[in-house]
């Protein structure tokens, strides 16, 4: 009797949490004009991508009781968690092309150029990114078909695809609103309100305090300002919650794959490192819009989904190689083989937040044609404010007809460099008889650990210790020290070279940065903490999966390999060349 009536007052509780998300949701979703999906039996997924956090890291958190709920899930065996390989470049084009597509072919970094073109690939640039996903793609269904993805650089092929740069048609969150129901997602309760006015003082005052501080020592944080702070942390705060709302809206219409990448972090790190408190206060805020997903999965059951929560790559503490050598990596080079030559460094920090406010002030533009004549036109000047004072040299717009000598693109601790003599990519031996003493020289550098370059279909890799290792397509040849010793798995390692030296793009020589005794890696930008190359945590992102789906993540050595079992256990057929 009193198993049958404890099941009843369960039934009764499911129930009335289906008429409340029903009604509530249900709400919601008729405002945004985004319909339900009819449920089928495939089981969906959701997967929660924290940008930059390695496992190293990620277990350093939950220690230090930074990420009570994900730990909640993990100690209570409803999550596995495991480090694995996302392959190089460790960065977040490459890692999600691999993952949503199973292709991050000739994705050589988050910057690169393309000599027969003599053009500059940027990463964040919108019209670039859309050509690098519609190549990618190519034969190669991506693993959101029919769900959602929310501030991401590719689509996998989402049906709603917001603050997504791959996008080819990009949809406006805030126009597509009804009337003013862009209010009801913050206006559900006054808590929300105060909560979102409290995170967005809390962040103002700390991005201020922060750069005060960097006025009185050496820092790669921005000049001193009020406003930049106060533009990235209202930025950050509402993509936050736009995103989680999001999620929990497209459980509730049983869309059936949800993306959310949460890519606070990552910028935090690159300024002030990967476990400076200020990196660990995002995961906590992170760690919340896990718990407020998990529990709208747990209570409405539509459709069952499964929960992943996973990093692209990891952060390496690091030292900018300027602050080594007193001159950026293009500048030493140029120093080497001749004053008459003029060098490109298509450097510069890429900031999340930055883009976010860009976006942000997009939408607004979007909903200005809404207000009175006079509220428009103050929403203008304001805009055009912004955009002068605050984002004013961070365009995505650059001249891209430049026809330098040199070309240096640098993603992190990787560099690849381009020499404008040939339209072609130069094997290592052309580029020594070109420039006799340069090879010679960086591998003397201090912070330079490793150079790689083609002859032929074999890879060459130098190290700063006198090392060679020769790859080829059946062997390896080793003479003097291993040059990768200091990048950690040496055969790993090799591989991920090789296959980067022969991609179409890729640099007349790549240029490693060195692994020093105390872990830091030396990078080609201004970051404290840097990914793109090899060594240490950058190359250590981490996965937590339901134990129910077995996962082997001593197999995953490439970003690649995730998308046969994304492909296999949800999209209900074998990848391709199965």
């Amino acid at each position: 009797m009193s198993t049958w009536f404890a099941q009843r007052v369960l039934d009764l509780i499911g129930a009335l949490t289906n008429i409340y998300y029903t009604r509530k949701y249900g709400a919601m979703a008729r405002r945004l004009g985004r319909s339900g999906i009819l449920p089928d039996q495939r089981r969906g997924f959701i997967i929660i991508q924290i940008d930059g956090l390695s496992y190293d890291h990620l277990m350093q958190a939950i220690g230090a009781g930074h990420m009570p709920y994900l730990a909640r899930l993990l100690a209570d065996r409803h999550l596995a968690v495991a480090p694995w390989r996302c392959g190089l470049p460790s960065t977040t084009p490459a890692v999600q092309a691999g993952i949503m597509f199973g292709n991050r072919f000739d994705i050589p970094g988050f910057r690169w150029y393309e000599k027969e073109r003599r053009m500059a690939v940027l990463a964040k640039r919108p019209d670039q990114i859309q050509a690098v996903r519609e190549r990618i793609s190519r034969g190669c269904p991506g693993i959101l078909r029919g769900g959602s993805c929310y501030v991401s650089m590719f689509d996998g092929d989402a049906d709603l695809a917001l603050f997504t740069l791959s996008t080819l048609h990009r949809q406006r969150f805030f126009e597509s609103v009804r009337g003013m129901g862009l209010f009801l997602l913050f206006l559900l309760s006054p808590f929300r309100i105060l909560r979102l006015l409290r995170l967005i003082t809390v962040s103002y005052l700390a991005g201020l305090g922060r750069r005060l501080v960097a006025l009185m020592r050496p820092s790669v944080l921005n000049p001193f300002d009020v406003l930049s702070p106060l533009l990235h942390a209202v930025s950050d705060v509402l993509f936050t919650e736009v995103q989680t709302f999001g999620v929990m809206l497209d459980i509730y219409r049983c869309a059936p794959a949800i993306y959310a990448n949460y890519n606070s972090y990552d910028e935090v790190a690159h300024k002030l490192g990967p476990d400076h408190p200020a990196a660990f206060r995002v995961l906590r805020g992170v760690d919340r819009c896990i718990r407020q997903i998990d529990r709208m999965r747990a209570r409405y059951r539509q459709r069952e989904y499964d929960l992943y929560v996973l990093s692209d790559h990891g952060n390496t503490p690091a030292v900018p190689f300027s602050w080594r050598n007193g001159m950026s990596l293009g500048q030493y080079i140029v120093a080497q083989i001749g004053a008459g030559l003029s060098v490109d460094e298509l450097d510069g920090a890429y900031i999340h937040s930055t883009d976010k406010a860009r976006y942000l002030l997009d939408e607004l533009q979007g909903l200005e044609q809404r207000f009175s004549p006079r509220l428009r036109r103050v929403l203008a000047a304001a805009r055009r404010y912004v955009n002068r004072r605050v984002l004013a040299g961070q365009e995505w717009d650059y001249d891209l007809e430049r026809q330098q000598d040199v070309i240096i693109s640098p993603s992190g601790p990787l560099a690849h460099v381009y020499f404008n003599v040939a339209p072609r990519p130069l094997d290592l031996i052309e580029v020594i008889l070109l420039y006799p003493q340069l090879v010679d020289s960086l591998l003397a550098t201090p912070g330079l650990g490793a150079i790689a370059g083609r002859a032929g279909e074999r890879t060459i890799v130098l190290g700063h210790q006198g090392g060679m290792l020769v790859i080829g397509s059946k062997r390896e040849v080793v003479e003097g020290p291993h040059p990768l010793v200091p990048f950690g798995d040496v055969a790993h390692a090799a591989v991920q070279i090789h296959r980067l030296a022969h991609f179409p793009h890729a640099g007349d020589l790549i240029v490693l940065g060195a692994v020093g005794a105390d872990g830091k890696v030396v990078a080609f930008e201004e970051q404290i903490a840097a990914h793109g190359g090899l060594g240490g945590p950058q190359e250590r992102p981490f996965i937590a999966w339901p134990p129910e789906r077995p996962l082997a993540p001593e197999r995953l050595n490439d970003a690649q390999d995730l998308y046969p079992y994304f492909v296999r256990h949800y999209l209900g057929q074998p990848p391709a060349g199965e």
